[in-house]
């Protein structure tokens, strides 16, 4: 007999299932016992009436694995308006030794370290799973917007010979007895990529090694990164990013409304035309100095009330960052060299998008490197593509699992990554 999952039964009333599943949660009545199984789409109930099969349940622990055969009967006061009767129980596998937490009870109970340190049970509770399930949804609709638009997927290494960020801390490893270090990004592949394909996105992980210790930063983080070539300027990649966030909203709203309805959260509308500033006008909004060089957290959540109050939106773009706070392959403004033709988007006043046109020729890219005081040949392999002509091209990279925590209303980002790492955590 085929297992069928929970959300399978009610069109099967009157039929004989097999189901399989978790131990959920067990209610002994004097006359009757409920055990409740847990799978992958949700909860069955199966209704025990057998002395024999009671005395099964009872010996069960919660978690344990278990396989249930019964009839299907309507019942709209059981999980979907169906249970099971007339069962017979088999475990899987020996009595599961509970966790340190009651996955049965709406809201997990335990700390968030308790629940990190147990992640794998942890993540079996609905408000750890639905953020894992938008997470995916995100994902699904983030490749499919862009493979609707001529896109090509890329897998660029995780391991490189010099830094992406022009100093910033990157985790070093020896390579053979060379130096090496994990990627923070794969901006200078995604770059050269556009050489090939003229359009590229990638989903994979990158590596800070910041000693931040706060509820947005990760050392380590899923990425959403794309490049695009023959743009005017920043404002085409602005436009690229607009619809990308619609498709992954609509994609969360299709594949995960059950994990929205469980969070109970609202998905965000993205108006057709994101509103956007000017980083100096961004400053007077936030009432930030006018020589400040970047937006704070404080400024950050000020320009998200902003938005919401003028606009009626959730996001905003801020453009015109200064130069000096943006990387060395920032194309400047070029009526305003002192500032870049980069952005960050503002998703309820959090930065969840950091993006921008890139400089496209090689002298340019010695002069910036100049500029800075930096050598070149740490930088050799990637600038030598840009004296083979490159076309004005530019690229964002969308943070994922601060994208499902703003979106969830989560409080730590830890909360929707399923082992994160930082500062502190190396395991499980």
């Amino acid at each position: 007999m085929q297992r069928v999952l929970s959300t399978q039964l009610t069109p099967r009333v009157g039929e004989t299932v097999r189901i399989a599943g978790w131990v959920h949660r067990r209610r002994l009545l004097k006359s009757v016992a409920f055990l409740i199984v847990r799978d992958a789409a949700g909860l069955a109930q199966v209704v025990v009436t057998d002395p024999a099969v009671r005395a099964e349940v009872e010996a069960l622990t919660e978690e344990t694995a278990v396989e249930v055969t019964g009839t299907v009967v309507a019942n709209a006061t059981a999980p979907a308006g169906v249970e099971l009767t007339a069962p017979t129980v088999r475990p899987l596998g020996p009595p599961a030794e509970p966790p340190p937490f009651d996955l049965y009870r709406p809201a997990l109970a335990a700390s968030l370290p308790t629940q990190l340190d147990h992640a794998p049970v942890a993540l079996r509770h609905p408000s750890r799973s639905s953020a894992l399930r938008i997470s995916a949804a995100g994902v699904a609709g983030f490749r499919a917007a862009l493979d609707a638009r001529g896109f090509v997927e890329i897998h660029t290494p995780k391991v490189v010979s010099s830094s992406t960020e022009s100093g910033a801390s990157v985790f070093a490893l020896d390579w053979f007895g060379r130096p090496a270090y994990l990627a923070q990004s794969p901006q200078f592949y995604k770059q050269l990529m556009v050489g090939v394909f003229e359009r590229v996105y990638e989903v994979g992980p990158v590596f800070r090694a910041e000693p931040h210790d706060t509820a947005r930063h990760l050392a380590q983080y899923t990425s959403l990164d794309v490049e695009l070539g023959f743009v005017a300027d920043h404002r085409d990649v602005m436009a690229v990013l607009r619809d990308v966030l619609a498709g992954m909203l609509a994609t969360v709203a299709d594949r995960a409304g059950a994990a929205v309805a469980t969070l109970g959260i609202d998905l965000p509308a993205v108006p057709a035309e994101i509103p956007a500033v000017h980083f100096t006008e961004a400053l007077k909004i936030a009432g930030a100095p006018a020589d400040e060089p970047d937006l704070a957290p404080a400024h950050e959540r000020a320009l998200g009330e902003w938005a919401r109050r003028e606009h009626g939106s959730d996001f905003l773009f801020v453009s015109g960052y200064p130069m000096a706070k943006r990387p060395f392959y920032t194309h400047p403004d070029p009526a305003r060299p002192d500032h870049s033709n980069g952005f960050d988007l503002l998703f309820r006043g959090l930065e969840l998008v950091t993006g921008g046109q890139r400089l496209h020729r090689h002298a340019d890219y010695l002069a910036a490197l100049a500029q800075r005081g930096e050598p070149v040949e740490p930088y050799a392999g990637y600038l030598d593509a840009f004296r083979h002509g490159m076309p004005p091209h530019g690229g964002f990279a969308i943070g994922l699992e601060r994208f499902v925590a703003r979106l969830t209303g989560a409080a730590n980002v830890r909360e929707v990554t399923a082992f994160p790492r930082d500062l502190h955590r190396l395991t499980p």
